[in-house]
């Protein structure tokens, strides 16, 4: 965890890596309940009988679902002694899938600050998310990410 005094601190780690969160294992319970969320119960995410003689050999995570564990992982990554009024999802430039993620997986985040833009809203942050798979070498995904800070 990287603590800021304040959100120009954060500013001025503009292009530097803010640090790493910790594993967190995909479990089928976690898959079965974001197919729920979603309605996506496509069979290589929630049949295990059927993905066991399917590509991965195994059931896989839902790539949104990946995707939306950057909301999970970025508080344990980097926080700011004095707290602007809220942080607000702003939105993605880009997003690649790279690998799936198989049931039963570690995967973690590595957070890197790539730009910073002040507006009349407030200040967007540009963050690229590194989501690794524990033991692999490519990545899940890699996320280019938008956070409007609010002062």
């Amino acid at each position: 965890m990287r603590t800021f005094a304040d959100l120009d601190a954060l500013i001025a780690a503009e292009g530097e890596e803010l640090g790493s969160s910790d594993w967190l294992r995909i479990d089928q319970d976690r898959i079965d309940r974001f197919a729920d969320a979603t309605g996506d119960h496509q069979w290589i995410h929630v049949d295990r009988e059927k993905a066991a003689g399917g590509p991965f050999g195994t059931t896989i995570a839902h790539g949104f679902l990946s995707l939306s564990l950057l909301a999970h992982f970025g508080p344990q990554v980097y926080t700011l002694e004095k707290a602007p009024t809220m942080g607000i999802n702003y939105g993605l430039n880009k997003v690649r899938f790279l690998q799936p993620v198989k049931e039963g997986s570690r995967v973690r985040d590595t957070v890197r600050l790539t730009g910073t833009r002040t507006t009349d809203k407030g200040v967007v942050l540009t963050m690229e998310h590194t989501v690794e798979i524990e033991g692999e070498e490519r990545p899940a995904l890699i996320a280019e990410a938008l956070v409007l800070i609010v002062p």
